[in-house]
């Protein structure tokens, strides 16, 4: 603006130039506030350029190692991590997806399952159960153990049961073979606060086990049912995996929901030796090199879980809402 036209200040009044000097100053000042905007523009866009490259410049060597083992023999390792349930990491759909990929690669020596679970549910157990027994069918030659790191319990020791043979540390945390499904009661805390509650139903059961209404001993009875049946089909299919290694002077405890250290797992014929993933590959698989097939979710998947529908679905688990557990 300093190098443009300029009104002669002899052709306008004093009142009039002040305000022409003032209008150029806010116009100049408005196009060196729109150049500063543009300078801290152009300097976070390279920021983040930067940023994005260097992430993947991290992440492309782990990436390239893998596809390079991909192509000698090798041990698929697949991770069992977490709550197994629906939309987790540890869903039956990560796991399945995996474990199919590893069947598939014909450099596939033998497959490993490390496991660090608490459990989660039935129904996603018993898919990875099935699918492990279809695949073993499959492919008779490649064999599959599983290996519990700190906990394999409950239907993390379902899926475990399906392998050829199951590994742990003398520490670890194996069995807790029983169903829970833990809810609460708020009838007291309703009473004191004088909240009336209000339930409108089509069907005589349809608010079955409301926490919010006083217990009903004859639901209490059939829900125990379930349970009991749940519990009768974990049984079962750890006794097709496990066969004659389990003890039979103690299944009465073996299923009743007790948790064993590795060591004591041993000797109750829950687990077939002690060992970790990498002694597995080198000295059962007799292929040391590990490729990990673990199905992971992408990180704006984990974080939109974070922050929606995984955190409400983790409280749910909790309360006894979504149904039996095994834990």
């Amino acid at each position: 603006m300093t190098d443009g036209w300029k009104a002669p200040e002899s052709e306008l009044g004093g009142e009039d130039a002040k305000s022409w000097r003032l209008l150029e100053k806010t116009l100049l000042a408005g196009v060196q506030e729109q150049r500063r905007a543009r300078r801290w523009g152009i300097f976070f866009k390279s920021l983040t350029f930067l940023y994005l490259f260097f992430a993947l410049l991290m992440l492309s060597p782990s990436l390239k190692l893998d596809q390079a083992k991909k192509h000698a023999q090798h041990t698929a390792l697949i991770e069992v991590r977490g709550t197994i349930a629906d939309r987790e990491e540890a869903s039956a759909d990560n796991l399945v997806r995996g474990l199919r990929a590893a069947f598939e690669d014909p450099n596939t020596r033998g497959v490993v399952l490390r496991i660090n679970s608490p459990g989660g549910s039935p129904v996603q157990s018993g898919y990875v159960y099935d699918e492990i027994r279809r695949l073993r069918a499959e492919h008779p030659k490649i064999k599959v153990y599983a290996v519990i790191a700190d906990l394999g319990a409950s239907g993390a020791y379902y899926i475990a049961s399906a392998a050829d043979e199951i590994y742990a540390d003398k520490a670890s945390l194996v069995g807790s073979i029983g169903v829970t499904a833990a809810t609460f009661g708020f009838v007291g805390a309703m009473d004191k606060l004088g909240v009336e509650r209000r339930v409108y139903t089509s069907g005589e059961h349809k608010a079955f086990l409301d926490p919010f209404q006083p217990e009903n001993p004859q639901q209490t009875e059939f829900w125990r049912e379930v349970l009991k049946v749940t519990h009768r089909q974990f049984i079962e299919s750890v006794k097709v995996g496990r066969g004659e290694r389990l003890r039979a002077d103690m299944q009465a405890e073996l299923f009743s929901g007790l948790v064993w250290s590795g060591e004591q797992a041993l000797e109750l014929g829950l687990i077939d030796g002690l060992g970790s993933a990498s002694y597995v590959a080198r000295e059962l698989i007799g292929v040391p090199e590990l490729v990990d097939y673990t199905v992971k979710p992408s990180p704006f998947d984990r974080f939109a879980r974070q922050l929606g529908a995984g955190a409400a679905e983790h409280v749910s688990l909790g309360l006894g809402l979504l149904g039996p557990s095994l834990r």
